[in-house]
Parts: C-alpha cells; sequence; structure tokens
C-alpha cells in the first residue's frame, strides 16, 4: 500500500510551487511546467522522494532515533504540533531559539527552569510568601518558556534526525543541524535550496493542507518506526530467553555426567574385589581337582 497517493497530493495542492519570479535554479530538476506564472512541481518525483525520506525516518526510529519536528509558520504550527504529539516526538513550532541545538547545554538549563515554575504553579502552596507583582512576573516568564520550548520539554539530547518544513524560514535550524551532522528531510519549494537537504520532499511549504498532508507521512513512518522497534525488541527478548534455556540445559546435563561418572567408578572398584575373591575360590578347587587325578 503506498505511503501517499497522487490525488492526496493533488487534492492538497502539494504540486503548487511559488511564482516564476521567485525560485530557485537548483530546484529547476524538480519542475513538470509552469502555469499562470507559477511553477508546477513534479508530483511523481514527489512520490519517490517521499517513499526514501519515510524509510529513513521508519529506520532511524527503529534503531532508537528521535525525529524533531520544526516548523515556526503559521500554516504548519497546528501539523507540527499535532503529529508529534501524536507520535511522542519533540517539535519547535512557534520560534526557534539560536543555540537550541548547538548550545543544548544552555537550553537545558532553561528547560529546568521552565519545569520549576510549572511545578510551582501546580503546587497548592507553590506561590506561598511571593507578592501578585512577583507570581505575574513569574507566570509571564512560565508563559514565555512553554511557548518557546514547551514541544521540547522532554527532549534529553540532540535529536537523530530533523523534518522541517520550509527551509528558507528555518535557515538557523538546518544550519546548526548541519554543524551537528543530523540528517535534514524537508519540504522543498520552488524557491528552496535543495543541497541543505539530506532527504527532499518536493512540495508546496505555503499551504495549511500541503503541510499537513506532508507532515502526516512523517508521522506514520516515525509510528511504524516505533512498532518496528518494539517488534525488533521483543525477538530479541525471546532470543535471549531462548539462550538462556540452553545454557541452563547444558549445565544440567554437565552436572548429571558428573554425578553418573563416580557412580560407575564406585560400580567398577565394587566389582573388581568380587571378581578378585571369585579367583581365589576357584584356584583351590583347580588344585584339588589336579590332586583328586594324580
Amino acid at each position: 500500500m503506498a505511503v501517499v497517493t497522487m490525488r492526496e497530493l493533488l487534492d492538497a495542492g502539494v504540486h503548487f510551487g511559488h511564482q516564476t519570479r521567485r525560485w530557485n535554479p537548483k530546484m529547476k530538476r524538480f519542475i513538470f511546467t509552469d502555469r499562470n506564472g507559477i511553477y508546477i512541481i513534479d508530483l511523481q518525483q514527489t512520490l519517490t522522494y517521499i517513499d526514501q525520506a519515510y524509510e529513513f525516518v521508519k529506520e532511524t526510529v527503529a534503531h532508537g532515533g528521535t525525529v524533531l519536528f520544526v516548523g515556526t509558520k503559521k500554516q504548519a504550527q497546528e501539523a507540527i504540533q499535532n503529529e508529534a504529539e501524536r507520535v511522542d516526538m519533540p517539535y519547535v513550532n512557534h520560534r526557534w531559539l539560536g543555540g537550541m541545538l548547538t548550545n543544548f547545554q544552555t537550553v537545558s538549563k532553561r528547560l529546568h527552569r521552565m519545569k520549576e515554575l510549572q511545578a510551582m504553579d501546580q503546587a497548592e502552596d507553590g506561590y506561598a510568601g511571593r507578592g501578585k507583582k512577583e507570581i505575574l512576573m513569574l507566570t509571564r516568564e512560565r508563559t514565555k518558556l512553554e511557548r518557546v520550548l514547551g514541544g521540547i520539554a522532554d527532549m534529553n539530547k540532540i535529536p537523530s534526525a530533523m523534518w522541517i518544513v520550509d527551509t528558507n524560514k528555518e535557515h538557523i535550524a538546518v544550519s546548526e543541524a548541519h554543524k551537528l551532522n543530523i540528517p535534514v528531510v524537508a519540504i522543498l519549494d520552488t524557491n528552496c535550496d535543495p543541497d541543505e537537504v539530506d532527504y527532499p520532499v518536493p512540495g508546496n511549504d505555503d499551504a495549511i493542507r500541503a503541510t499537513t498532508v506532508l507532515t502526516r507521512v512523517i508521522s506514520t513512518a516515525v509510528e511504524e518506526g516505533q512498532k518496528l522497534r518494539k517488534e525488533r525488541e521483543l525477538e530479541a527478548a525471546k532470543k535471549a530467553a531462548g539462550d538462556d534455556n540452553k545454557d541452563e540445559a547444558a549445565a544440567k546435563s554437565e552436572t548429571s555426567t558428573e554425578e553418573v561418572a563416580p557412580k560407575v567408578e564406585e560400580t567398577k572398584e565394587e566389582v573388581a574385589p568380587k571378581v578378585e575373591e571369585t579367583k581365589e575360590e576357584v584356584a583351590p578347587k583347580v588344585e584339588e581337582t589336579k590332586d583328586s587325578d594324580k
């Protein structure tokens, strides 16, 4: 079954690019034609690149990786938050703070501060002994931090990959990803630079329906990767249990062999004297027979 169909892409307007006067020549290979002064993106290529991006994201998550969803423009904010939360992945959908990845240690301190303020707000006596003005200032600080950092509250390390809507607007995020060698998966409109992206998805990054459809594709890849990871972990656990059972069986077998060996030795020792006694008893009788014959 296809990840997404041509009809779904057409209905969402993924094929509409920018005006012909606003374009990046590097995107020429992804353009099918132009109509009424607007470039039309080749959706056949889009489907091919979607498959590649989907497979990459799925395997990244299957191996324990995380994907950071980024889209701060109004057309992408809702889709970024909804799809990221659906698959329990971090996201940034309001403002990208410079150094959010390259200076993650400092950002972690701000996250810690945000959690302190949240705990204070949730506690019954969290604001005890504080004046109204101070409480108002603390509330504003918490609200501001939640707006900017709320989506990455549980992100305790830099992501394994990033999904970006509009690489031109999110150029700082793209730059930080490159510095840290984080693979970038992104929508490429006709005014973008494909050289900045590791896994491009040619398409419209300005329409709400288009960004929603493409972001849902990536979140579905994440979801499938999570299922695959659980299956692999279950198989590994079963295999480990099987190996333990084999080791236990081998140990029992070895123990049984050790217990049998002494018994065999004891039997040999018991038999040996009896054989000697029999020989001794037989010998005199033979002698007596010889004497009587004489």
